[in-house]
């Protein structure tokens, strides 16, 4: 190599290493700038259009209520498998007309991957399966409780992670009674606080209460109303700018424990979110989608930071996720729309993420499916694109 030609490369390279170390300090500039300017970074999503794999057995999804993650990563959901969620297309294979399809069992698990691995669930002896399912936890043992949301379903059920029954808890066929200690009334969540060995029970159609379990036996602890007050059965009213009312709207929709012992209430009707203590103290409350005369807080997600910074709302209404500020509940951004593509929703219904951040949201009415969320990151708050995944068409 000539004189001429090693002076050429040596000054190309010269050049593209200052030009990579200047994109370099430019880049970090524009960080730090974003940073001084109050720039907010926030969670950012793209959507798994593949996940989960298909089902086997020429088996379909119904409404598709309640989804929940276990230590393994593996989600499990249940969906409403009765006649009135299938068309007569749809169970053709049931009524021998043709090969195709019929109704998955109620409760699925898939691992990570998206592959089913487990299927049980339905009307066996020695319980009374619900009427309509609803709400799923997976305790820290491995056990799944499911609620009975149909209008006599009054008790939830728990089963080991095989199938086999374990025990039922609350009486079935019991009318609304918001101050019972032996029933329930239309349950709509269950989640577990694993350190406390308790099950917050979001109780729920019927009865407008946050009720709280011993997880090891089932029995009854405590519960409490609206801004801690004793509930009563006589349903509240919700109108956009008035003021809020005493009791839960309902249906209480959600009652999820968070790593600093606090508990965050979902009072669907009345589209807000209450915290509260343990005990059932109230903390604070903030509103999503005020002005939605159907409801906006449907179920709640926190993010997977040691801090969890920031809520995850279905909004089943308005078909989209709503990302909040977990200390201020001040909605942040959101995204979703209404559709049947992959990342929109059709009846947003619940949502978990599981230890890597991702999320997996359920759809009810005619959307009837689980979808995944890839988590991308903290990104600036002004890169966050309103009503679709961001980006919107790639996959990482």
């Amino acid at each position: 190599m000539n004189k001429k030609v090693k002076t050429v490369l040596f000054s190309l390279l010269a050049v593209g290493t200052f030009a990579a170390l200047n994109f370099g300090q430019q880049t970090l500039e524009k960080t730090a700038n974003a940073a001084s300017s109050g720039d907010r970074m926030v969670p950012h999503f793209n959507v798994d259009p593949f996940w989960p794999q298909p089902l086997p057995n020429h088996w379909l999804l119904g409404r598709t209520i309640g989804v929940a993650v276990d230590g393994r990563d593996h989600i499990y959901i249940v969906h409403r498998t009765e006649d009135s969620n299938f068309m007569n297309q749809e169970i053709a294979l049931d009524l021998g007309r043709a090969g195709c399809c019929t109704a998955a069992p109620p409760i699925l698990e898939f691992d990570p991957a998206g592959n089913l691995v487990n299927a049980f669930g339905g009307p066996a002896d020695g319980y009374t399966w619900p009427a309509s399912n609803h709400g799923i936890e997976v305790a820290p043992n491995g056990d799944i409780w499911i609620g009975g949301n149909g209008g006599p379903d009054s008790h939830m059920l728990v089963f080991s992670n095989d199938g086999t029954f374990i025990r039922q808890i609350g009486e079935p066929g019991q009318d609304p009674d918001s101050n019972s200690e032996t029933h329930f009334s239309r349950v709509a969540e269950i989640a577990i606080d694993a350190n406390a060995g308790e099950a917050y029970i979001a109780d729920g159609y019927g009865n407008r209460r946050v009720a709280v379990l011993d997880v090891a036996t089932g029995d009854f602890k405590r519960y409490w109303g609206a801004y801690g007050n004793r509930p009563t059965d006589v349903r509240a009213t919700y109108t956009p700018g008035e003021t809020l009312p005493d009791q839960f709207v309902g249906p209480v929709h959600c009652a999820e424990p968070s790593n600093d012992n606090l508990i965050y209430v979902c009072d669907r009707g009345a589209n807000r979110i209450q915290v509260f203590r343990p005990d059932g103290t109230f903390v604070k409350e903030g509103l999503v989608a005020p002005s939605t005369m159907s409801g906006s807080t449907w179920d709640i997600a926190f993010s997977r930071d040691a801090n969890q910074e920031f809520i995850y709302v279905v909004d089943g209404s308005n078909h989209k996720v709503h990302i909040l500020d977990r200390d201020t509940l001040e909605e942040l951004t959101d995204f979703g729309d209404g559709g049947r593509q992959p990342g929109q929703f059709f009846g947003t219904h619940s949502v978990v993420t599981d230890s890597q951040g991702n999320m997996y949201t359920t759809e009810t009415y005619e959307g009837k499916r689980v979808q995944k969320f890839v988590y991308q990151g903290l990104k600036p708050l002004r890169n966050a694109r309103r009503g679709v995944p961001w980006p919107a068409s790639s996959i990482n």
